[in-house]
């Protein structure tokens, strides 16, 4: 039998009214979370009923109105809000299925549509209670849709413990911060220029990462709740859970200033001092902390400061001692460069104080990690020397793997190209040509995935123009006939989608270059991501016929035991 699957809500109960029928520790237990989501318990028992002694003190206290006679049909329509014409806003029954009340509540009750919760009898309710954890205004609630109330309990608390402690708090701060910023940047009615921060129950849009360029005024005007979005997408939990008033004031503080401000540290002029300090570039590898090379790990635990991208998942920063400051990349569409200079800066102020500073990017350093240009960047400001570059796992080749991908495969894929799918300053790169033995990774290209597709399926502007140039020049008209010459991809070409690769909330999207733009329109956006695109993406994973794409969850690439050793339970 198909079991099925409830639509879970949060609902603000806050002045109504909620029938309690019974007087047993149940019954007292429901007036309790009656009252702690604002809502008015009335009880329905009669007076010759023992009470549990919880119930006697709430009535007592005056928190439960107690009706002294047993349940009638005119209850629910008589003592409700008079803004809803008296119908009560749920009904509690704690007698039990066995009672002929239960099913008699349970059928007036859905009859004229007022939710009503029988206990131990999912068959004559509307609504159930989760297991839930709260922590201020957060709140986790699990339920196994009647199957086993135990299990949902157990697995609550194993949830909850896995939490950082304060992480109630943090929403409470972060929501502060989201108000502040909406009323000073007068955005009341709008969070992000896409709504991406509106609903809960939503993951990202496909938009989230979207390229902003700096003539983008829209993007400009909310900045700040767009670099809220991302700490709140990208930051540890550890990390959000300790957030303090400094990082409050870094995010409020404009950015003004970014770009043209004076070299920090430059008052540290003791040479001696200067002579101790480096620099380690270091690849983090594409998520799991298994991932990290040796010399990174030694890197991660001896170094005086840590300047990390903000794509570092929260599985190696949590490798950090706490003694060790980090600073998280405040990178987001639109600010990359201000972001940019911002931790070179940092990096320089650190080496002429003295410190390691340990420059932490996701993947592989110099795989589209901007490496080069900051070993660049510090031979210019006379720091060469002080530069060591460690290699990393890029995702480039990592994630095709975990997605069970072999770019190249005998009589499938001969060759493999990496790609970006954004250039410098947003600027679409030239498309590679269509190879039947090629397969190809696409890096940052997910957020214009629409233009991609359309750049590798049909010519550019630029191909077709030049061509009648060359044709004007070498007959002296244009040849109707002739055609670009790089080859198209067919768009019924087979591809994938790689989210947060090796990381537990993988996800691997499969479908061809036709649908894929539709594909990720649908299911969202889990950045970082890249895209598989050749033959070799249906080499172990074909698609069912009919289907227009696959999505698989999890990721389960390290989960095995040798000796004892779990490898993935980092």
């Amino acid at each position: 039998m198909t079991s099925h699957v409830s639509l879970l809500t949060a609902t603000d109960a806050r002045s109504h009214i909620h029938l309690v029928v019974g007087s047993n520790p149940l019954a007292a237990a429901r007036c309790g979370q009656s009252l702690s989501a604002g809502a008015s318990p009335i009880l329905i028992v009669p007076e010759t009923a023992e009470l549990h002694y919880a119930l006697q003190k709430r009535i007592d206290d005056g928190e439960v109105k107690w009706i002294k006679e047993a349940f009638r049909d005119e209850h629910l329509f008589t003592l409700g809000r008079e803004e809803v014409d008296h119908i009560v806003d749920a009904v509690f029954v704690t007698s039990g299925p066995r009672e002929p009340l239960s099913a008699h509540v349970s059928s007036i009750c859905k009859r004229n549509r007022i939710p009503v919760n029988v206990v131990d009898a999912p068959q004559l309710c509307t609504f159930s209670l989760l297991s839930t954890h709260v922590d201020g205004p957060l709140q986790i609630g699990i339920t196994t849709n009647g199957r086993g109330c135990k299990l949902a309990s157990r697995i609550r608390r194993e949830v909850a413990a896995s939490l950082p402690p304060n992480l109630g708090s943090a929403c409470l701060r972060l929501g502060d911060v989201r108000r502040k910023i909406q009323e000073e940047d007068h955005l009341l009615h709008m969070a992000l220029a896409d709504g991406d921060d509106i609903d809960d129950s939503i993951d990202q849009s496909a938009s989230f990462n979207k390229l902003v360029t700096e003539a983008d005024l829209d993007a400009a005007k909310n900045r700040r709740m767009r670099w809220l979005s991302q700490i709140c997408e990208y930051w540890p939990l550890k990390r959000l859970a300790a957030i303090t008033d400094e990082d409050v004031a870094n995010i409020l503080r404009s950015y003004e200033d970014l770009g043209s401000a004076n070299s920090i540290g430059q008052s540290a002029s003791a040479n001696n001092i200067a002579s101790r300090g480096r620099i380690i570039l270091a690849g983090s590898g594409p998520g799991h902390p298994d991932m990290l090379t040796r010399a990174t790990h030694k890197a991660i635990q001896f170094a005086d400061l840590i300047l990390a991208d903000k794509l570092v998942p929260a599985g190696v920063l949590d490798l950090i001692p706490r003694r060790t400051p980090v600073h998280i990349a405040r990178k987001f569409p639109g600010n990359a460069d201000a972001a940019q200079n911002e931790l070179q800066e940092m990096a320089i102020a650190g080496v002429r104080e003295g410190k390691t500073v340990l420059r932490l990017k996701q993947g592989d350093p110099y795989i589209y990690g901007r490496g080069g240009e900051e070993v660049e960047y510090f031979r210019q400001h006379g720091l060469g020397d002080k530069v060591v570059v460690l290699p990393g796992v890029t995702s480039a080749l990592s994630a095709p793997l975990f997605a069970a991908i072999p770019p190249t495969q005998r009589d499938v894929a001969d060759q493999v190209l990496v790609c970006t799918g954004t250039g410098k300053k947003g600027k679409a790169p030239t498309p590679p040509e269509y190879v039947a033995s090629r397969t190809v990774v696409f890096l940052m290209a997910l957020h214009r995935i629409s233009g991609l597709v359309e750049e590798l399926t049909t010519h550019l502007e630029t191909e077709t123009a030049s061509l009648k140039v060359e044709g004007s020049a070498d007959f002296g008209v244009g040849n109707a006939n002739t055609k670009p010459r790089r080859a198209l991809w067919p768009r019924n070409t087979p591809c994938a989608v790689i989210e947060r690769a090796s990381c537990p909330d993988q996800r691997v999207i499969r479908t061809t270059l036709d649908r894929v733009v539709e594909a990720i329109e649908q299911e969202g956006s889990r950045p970082p991501g890249l895209l598989v695109v050749g033959r070799a993406c249906e080499f172990l994973n074909k698609l069912e016929k009919g289907r227009a794409w696959s999505v698989e969850e999890g990721f389960r690439g390290l989960d095995f035991a040798l000796d004892g050793l779990d490898l993935g339970s980092a």
